[in-house]
């Protein structure tokens, strides 16, 4: 790890910021943290996620596969789909034929409060 300002390899232990361990460089004094959380995942495990989500799993179940959070999956996938946009018809639909559409309501027989 090398000091981001004039790129030298000494430095020393400066405290903790946020949870995350800072260091001083021995020749410039300029403090500065690592460059990168150690518990980001590469690009390569998003792609895998976004890819079994396409493929129809569910976000814990990808989680489970890919040892990650199901919330990070879901912020993933929710983060990716803000990026598509959707195709727009330009023409007006006049017909709609709705085929073989089944609904089934079925009365709830509970009692209210008790007795």
């Amino acid at each position: 790890m090398n000091c981001p300002r004039c790129n030298n390899a000494q430095s020393c232990k400066d405290g903790i910021v946020r949870g995350r361990q800072r260091y001083q460089c021995k020749s410039c004094r300029f403090p500065y943290t690592v460059s990168h959380k150690s518990d980001v995942k590469p690009l390569s495990t998003k792609r895998k996620a976004l890819q079994l989500y396409l493929e129809g799993l569910g976000f814990r179940a990808i989680g489970r596969i890919l040892n990650i959070s199901y919330g990070t999956v879901y912020q993933w996938v929710k983060a990716c789909g803000d990026q598509v946009s959707l195709p727009e018809r330009q023409d007006q639909v006049d017909i709609v034929e709705m085929d073989e559409i089944h609904t089934y309501v079925g009365s709830k027989k509970s009692t209210a409060g008790y007795g």
